[in-house]
């Protein structure tokens, strides 16, 4: 039977406190890891966001922690070449990846992104789920499907985050839907539920919080 991939639901009023007490407290930048031996000690659950560059997904990153300037957001594809870590309350990590798609980063430069997201995925044991964004205005693309295959291989779980679904109309969103749902059926690491999110105005940034503070 094919999973249909749904629209995540709007959280209980449980888990949408569980949501903003894990992110009501300040955020903090922990490091920047340019290599697997600068990760910092694995003593608590941490998720991690994914996205080809220009997705949005600083701005993303900001929303969820209420800050302006926690996660950078560069008009540069590319710039940002560490896994940046952020700590949420005493008991959570959040995972900033590189970018990916970058088309005007030297050869030696993506080599070496991708062997370190290699070794962190497939490495790191606290890591329980993956957020890969998708552009609502654009959907899938080859480069996202990739990071998907390396998800699957690392037996990661993930689960879909449509970033900038205010940018395009409810028409033009839902034949988006149905491509990005078409291309995590080829996935057996998708989690079975979208998240549609729009940083500006708000949308789904509740229910992100809501699924990572409910984590277990």
């Amino acid at each position: 039977m094919q999973v249909q991939f749904s629209i995540a639901e709007e959280p209980d009023a449980y888990a949408t406190e569980k949501g903003r007490m894990l992110f009501a407290g300040e955020t903090l930048f922990v490091k920047g890891v340019v290599a697997m031996d600068g990760l910092p000690p694995a003593d608590r659950m941490e998720v991690c966001f994914a996205g080809r560059s220009n997705v949005g997904k600083s701005t993303l990153i900001n929303a969820l922690t209420g800050t302006k300037a926690l996660a950078r957001a560069s008009n540069t594809p590319g710039r940002t070449q560490e896994i940046n870590y952020f700590t949420a309350a005493d008991d959570h990590y959040l995972v900033d990846l590189p970018g990916y798609g970058y088309a005007n980063a030297p050869l030696p430069v993506v080599e070496k992104w991708q062997r370190l997201l290699k070794q962190y995925l497939s490495g790191r044991q606290t890591l329980r789920r993956a957020f890969v964004l998708i552009d609502a205005r654009h959907g899938v693309k080859k480069v996202d499907d990739e990071i998907m295959s390396l998800l699957d291989s690392s037996a990661v779980t993930f689960q879909c985050v449509l970033t900038k679904a205010d940018k395009v109309k409810e028409v033009e969103r839902q034949k988006v839907l149905d491509q990005v749902r078409g291309a995590l059926a080829k996935h057996p690491a998708a989690y079975p539920e979208i998240v549609v999110t729009s940083s500006e105005k708000g949308w789904g940034i509740p229910t992100l919080r809501a699924i990572i503070a409910t984590l277990e």
